[in-house]
């Protein structure tokens, strides 16, 4: 009969205590960092408003009445601005006739609301050629120089030298009378205005370095105009075309005033200012409401431009 025999442990024979190793700590793993939350578009919207001046957001929301007024003007009142109603003359503002009836008998605030398009459209119409043309001859003045821009600035000082309201009259005088000739008469009058501000932004742009670096990089002269020189040059020009929106619209309200605008019964501004001066002393509203509106354009485009002007539109 076999036996096994184990050998003994050395360290149970000796009574020493046997060392057993502690698991090595596991290191724990680092917390992630907590996404940066993403505002949503309305919430920096909200910040951007509550960051904006209450004037610029008065003079925005004007100008977005009165070209909701010229876009849709069904939506905001049902009455006829040409026909009037019989008994209804020069009544006073009232729940029926907000801001009253002329002297026959037709809504006045149908009128304002229509008119809106005809002093808007005379407005942008103005402005489009003021702009277009001040700025090709100040971009041809300011680029190519020498006798060229001696030639198109002593222009330009000579129709500076004439009051706009006379030049105006001047040009629709040849033209005719009616809205749209009198908004071209009030673009041929602000084209000098544009044309020295572009030829001084483009004097001023021409001479940078990276215009610089793009003709003697082989750029066509024309090419490096269009894609260099303009574009940095428009920033002024912009805050320009905003305070000349507010110009032509009065200018316009002017020349419909004095009997040189649209004929009646079209419900221009100017017309409207001109219709109710004789009523002035018994029906206020006549003048006064046409009155304001125009002021209150007018200062909501020169507030629009000066935003621009700062780069805070």
């Amino acid at each position: 009969m076999t036996t096994h025999t184990h050998a003994a442990d050395p360290s149970l024979l000796l009574g020493t205590p046997q060392r057993t190793e502690a698991p090595a700590p596991v290191a724990a793993a680092p917390a992630a960092a907590p996404a940066p939350r993403q505002s949503l578009p309305c919430a920096r919207t909200v910040r951007r408003l509550r960051k904006t001046p209450t004037t610029l957001l008065l003079a925005w929301a004007v100008i977005a009445l009165v070209a909701l007024w010229a876009l849709a003007p069904g939506l905001f009142t049902g009455h006829s601005p040409i026909q009037g109603t019989a008994g209804h003359q020069l009544q006073g503002p009232s729940a029926a006739h907000w801001l009253g009836t002329d002297a026959l008998g037709r809504d006045v605030y149908a009128r304002l609301v229509h008119g809106a398009v005809h002093s808007l459209s005379g407005a942008f119409v103005a402005v489009a050629v003021g702009l277009v043309l001040g700025t090709l001859l100040g971009l041809v003045a300011g680029s190519v120089g020498r006798w060229v821009d001696d030639a198109l600035m002593r222009t330009v000082d000579v129709l500076l030298s004439v009051p706009p309201l006379l030049l105006s009259l001047s040009i629709i005088i040849i033209l005719g009378f009616g809205t749209i000739n009198a908004a071209i008469a009030v673009g041929v009058a602000s084209v000098a205005t544009f044309a020295r501000l572009v030829r001084s932004e483009v004097v001023r742009v021409r001479r940078t370095e990276y215009v610089e670096a793009a003709f003697g990089s082989g750029g066509r002269f024309a090419a490096v105009l269009w894609r260099h020189v303009l574009p940095n040059s428009l920033t002024s020009v912009i805050a320009m075309a905003a305070l000349q929106f507010g110009s032509a619209i009065l200018s316009i309200s002017t020349l419909g005033f004095l009997g040189y605008g649209a004929p009646p019964p079209t419900p221009e501004w100017g017309l409207l200012i001109a219709e109710g001066r004789n009523y002035i002393s018994t029906a206020w509203w006549l003048t006064t409401v046409p009155g304001v509106v125009v002021v209150a354009v007018v200062l909501s485009a020169n507030r629009i431009s000066a935003a621009i002007a700062k780069g805070r539109p």
